[in-house]
């Protein structure tokens, strides 16, 4: 059974930044399946949610969490939550956003460093390791989207290499179409590696050329 972890903030203000797609992906399975939304795990730390996912080998039965400590303090939920679950770490799945893949890009891995993602670091400290499978959804860098300079972030227009600012931005109004078909590959995504594995899913999903509006 895996567990599928969504990266993100808590709060109305975090809501449709970059850095939440993670926690808007797993809303999104837990919606696709009829999961309901997911609920206070207490001491957890997080939203859990648990229920039966189709897959595209079958119905597989899944954790979905969001952890609710910020971001910097993500590794603390999973760790609690996997341990309650009794899941180890190559079977939990984490979900979240990724500044060295274009805009559009959804990619499979497992292992590797944080890449300066405050979240992967929280959970590789706290769970050990990082032998945990990813689903990487790429949000694009300041001044480096598909198709135009600046993404329609001012602050890239004049240059700017603040990225925790960048992650921490909404998306631009016009790109709303083209994220709704981001997550919906993110979520494919899961559904991929949850039923098939994560070699299998990353020969699906790897080569794919990214999401348009």
């Amino acid at each position: 059974m895996f567990m599928v972890v969504g990266l993100g903030n808590p709060g109305a203000r975090y809501a449709r930044n970059r850095h939440n797609v993670g926690f808007r992906t797993v809303d999104l399975v837990a919606a696709r399946h009829g999961l309901g939304e997911l609920r206070s795990g207490g001491k957890l730390g997080g939203d859990v949610g648990t229920g039966v996912i189709v897959t595209p080998r079958g119905r597989q039965k899944v954790v979905l969490l969001k952890p609710m400590e910020f971001m910097n303090l993500s590794g603390f939920a999973v760790q609690r939550a996997a341990r309650f679950h009794g899941i180890d770490t190559a079977e939990i799945l984490v979900v979240h956003d990724e500044i060295d893949l274009d805009l559009g890009v959804v990619r499979v891995k497992t292992g590797g460093g944080h890449g300066g993602h405050n979240g992967l670091r929280s959970m590789i400290e706290q769970l050990g390791g990082n032998g945990f499978a990813r689903v990487r959804i790429g949000v694009g860098k300041p001044g480096r989207e598909p198709g135009t300079a600046t993404g329609g972030d001012p602050r890239a227009a004049a240059g700017s290499k603040d990225v925790a600012g960048w992650v921490l931005a909404d998306f631009p109004a016009a790109q709303a179409t083209l994220v709704d078909n981001l997550l919906a590959r993110a979520a494919d995504a899961v559904e991929a590696v949850v039923g098939l594995g994560i070699g299998p899913a990353m020969n699906d999903l790897n080569g794919r050329p990214p999401v348009t509006a």
